[in-house]
Formats: C-alpha cells, structure tokens, sequence
C-alpha cells in the first residue's frame, strides 16, 4: 500500500514538470522528431560548383572600372590580344524577366572555361543595375561581348580593339555559351563598328561616349506624356511669337477699284 501511494503522488509530479517544459523547448523536439522523418535532398554540387566557379573568375563591369578592366594586361608574357568575353544581362526593365535561364547557364559555362587550358577573361553586365553603362555601349540584354584588346605598341599607339556581339535567346545552354570559345565560333560575326563602339567609335574618339549615355539614360526615363507637355508648350510659344500684339492680326482693308490712289 506504501509503494501504491508513492506510485500515485510521483505521477501526477512528473505530469506537472512535463508541463512546466518551455514551450519553445518542447516545439523544437517536434521540429526535430519531424524533421528525422523527412528524406534529405541531395543537393546539386554541379550548380553550386559553377556558381562558385562564376563568383571568382568573373569581373563585374561597372560605370566606375569598365576603363581600368577592360585593357590589356602589360605583363602579359604574350602579344596576341586578349581574349575578353562579357555576358550581358539584365532584369524586368532590361531583359523583360527573359535573363534568369540564361543567367543559370553563364554560370555553369565560366565553371568550364575557367577549366580550359587557355582560358578567356570573364566578365558580365548587368543592365538592371548599371543602366547608365549599358546605354554608353548600346549594350542589349542577354548577349555576349567577345572582345579582343590589343597590346600598346613600342610607341604607345593602340590598335583597333575588335569586338563582336553575340546574341543570346532566353533558351540558350551553356554548351551554346561554352561553344563561342571552344570552337571560335565568335570569328563568324562581323565586327561592330558601330559609333557606339566603347573604345574606337566616333562618340569615344571625341569624348563624348559617356554624355550621350547619360542622355539617353536620362530619355529613358522620362515618362512620354512629359515629352507631349515640353512639345504642348514649345508649339504654343512659338505661335504666340508669330502673332502681332493682342492676338488678333489686323485684316488689311482693300481700296476701292483695286488700286490705291495715286499721289
């Protein structure tokens, strides 16, 4: 009867200090328990590889370092170009929501060619963030830049830098990408000329490449119905010039017979 007794006041003790747990203690058990029944997903080292891969070998180019990257390197040990290849992206504004598949497959293509024996330099463009830049260039989203920057001569003179552009369609593969390079299928391209060429166009040879993408920046912007108000009251103004003084021109009163009077 004593252990009966002791059995029937322990219980109900060990009931209470069960409910005395923290809660947050208690959920976190389940969480756990739970969590043991569901089957780990294995995770996608290829993806994440080649993110990696993207995140060290690829040069972001930006309004404030597109000069500095983009030249030749001087301690080069070798006097052909170098071999640049810039992905251009870009996002709802830029790309109309189309760059994110292709997105997926740059990454996975800077993971192989960052493997190849003689590797090109990487580089992307984001026109969603460096809009100001993309319009300098004329750059259109999603493509790729192949560029060939030529050493400075002996008497510093720099040759053209050739540059071919590389559309890109929203369904493009990294074996697309990769094959550019691995194939020169980039010697196929004509090459741009253009006078939006960043480097010998005629907008750069006078200065003025990086106003006009300012410009063009700034039209982009704008909504259309302010360009109808500018153009409203351009209209009205130079009317208002053409009439005489009160508003109203002065009818010219004819003379009898068709003539005016002699003398």
């Amino acid at each position: 009867m004593l252990i009966s007794s002791t059995i029937a006041f322990t219980l109900p003790a060990l009931a209470v200090a069960q409910q005395q747990k923290p809660l947050g203690a208690t959920v976190q058990d389940w969480y756990s328990k739970a969590k043991s029944y569901v089957p780990s997903a294995a995770s996608a080292p290829w993806s994440a590889g080649a993110a990696k891969a993207a995140e060290h070998n690829v040069v972001p180019i930006t309004l404030q370092n597109w000069r500095e990257t983009l030249t030749p390197n001087p301690m080069a040990s070798t006097e052909a170009p170098e071999e640049w290849m810039m992905f251009v992206t870009g996002g709802n504004k830029t790309c109309y929501g189309q760059c994110g598949k292709v997105e997926k497959a740059w990454n996975e293509s800077a993971a192989i060619l960052s493997a190849k024996p003689s590797p090109p330099n990487l580089a992307y463009l984001d026109c969603e963030d460096q809009r100001i830049l993309c319009n300098i260039f004329a750059a259109g989203a999603p493509s790729i830049w192949h560029i060939l920057l030529p050493k400075p001569q002996a008497d510093q003179s720099r040759p053209a830098t050739t540059i071919r552009l590389l559309g890109l369609d929203p369904n493009s593969t990294s074996a697309d990408i990769v094959k550019i390079h691995a194939t020169k299928s980039w010697k196929e391209a004509t090459v741009y000329e253009g006078v939006f060429h960043p480097f010998d166009g005629q907008f750069a040879k006078f200065g003025v490449n990086v106003p006009v993408g300012y410009a063009l920046y700034a039209f982009s912007v704008v909504p259309s119905w302010a360009f109808m108000l500018v153009i409203s009251f351009a209209s009205r103004t130079l009317m208002s010039r053409r009439l005489p003084a009160g508003g109203n021109a002065r009818p010219t009163q004819a003379h009898p017979g068709g003539a005016p009077p002699a003398g």
